[in-house]
């Protein structure tokens, strides 16, 4: 009978939270469906391993591995090293990062690029830089730590054999999202936007952006809400408007469910940490 594996912890990503760990030969991580966000490991030192469909993905120095959301998470320090070092972030993409995402494919939803000496020195600053704004109070540490990824997802994609684009057809769709966040957002409307079938926009959009349309528009409004509510005082009826929800009530138990905190709590936290400042 096959051994049940406890499940590693889940983060809870609103933007982005990043790392860098050095572990030991025992380390290992299982997440039988993945999580909802990105996840990007670079490895500075030591070799890890992946385990795929297509069997075990060796990685060392400047090998950076990106899992798409919803794909499973095996990975531990290989099978005879002594260590892992690797630096890694769980991440929401920006709308315009999605071309830096277009990775190769080692294995069904998991994407690696090998960065020579110079690109591999920049990412690793970028993503310590990122890991280390995770840990201030500032409302907008998060942003800041987005910019610091966008950073290490640049020089990535200068190192990117494929220089990945995303089809024309997504494209149009995520650049009407980000400008129509408060209109009808359903499929049928983005469909029409793509020309293309809702069966073939959702397949497409999947494979491309990872996620549905429907949750990417979700995605897209609540990180809206989350910017408002920490950089404006309107009232949380009017950001409600402003993300495409009527019903203020329903509104607040969607930004629950995507930030765990209601809205009214999250502009308080937001507040005080910033006073502790």
């Amino acid at each position: 009978m096959e051994r049940v594996r406890a499940e590693s912890p889940h983060p809870q990503v609103n933007r982005m939270i990043g790392g860098f760990f050095h572990e030991g030969p025992a380390y290992s991580a299982w997440r039988a469906s993945g999580t909802a966000d990105f996840l990007l490991i670079h490895t500075t030192a030591g070799a890890g391993r992946l385990g795929t469909a297509a069997g075990e993905l060796a990685v060392g120095p400047r090998d950076a591995v990106l899992l798409r959301p919803g794909i499973r998470h095996d990975y531990a320090t290989a099978a005879g090293a002594p260590m892992w070092e690797f630096a890694f972030a769980h991440f929401h993409p920006r709308a315009e990062w999605m071309p830096l995402l277009a990775w190769p494919d080692a294995a069904g939803g998991i994407g690696v690029i090998h960065s020579d000496a110079e690109a591999h020195r920049r990412v690793t600053g970028a993503l310590r830089r990122a890991a280390g704004v995770r840990y201030g109070s500032a409302v907008r540490t998060e942003l800041f730590g987005m910019n610091a990824l966008e950073e290490a997802l640049l020089w990535l994609d200068a190192q990117n054999p494929l220089a990945g684009r995303v089809d024309e057809r997504v494209a149009r769709v995520l650049e009407h999202v980000g400008a129509h966040l408060a209109d009808p957002l359903d499929l049928a409307t983005l469909s029409r936007v793509a020309h293309l079938s809702p069966s073939r926009l959702t397949h497409l959009f999947q494979d491309q952006v990872g996620i549905s349309p429907r949750r990417y528009v979700e995605r897209e409004r609540m990180l809206l809400a989350g910017q408002l509510l920490d950089l404006t005082n309107r009232s949380v009826t009017a950001i409600a408007g402003e993300v495409g929800c009527d019903d203020p009530l329903y509104f607040s138990q969607r930004f629950r469910r995507f930030a765990g905190l209601s809205p009214s709590a999250y502009r308080e936290r937001g507040r005080r940490d910033a006073s502790d400042r």
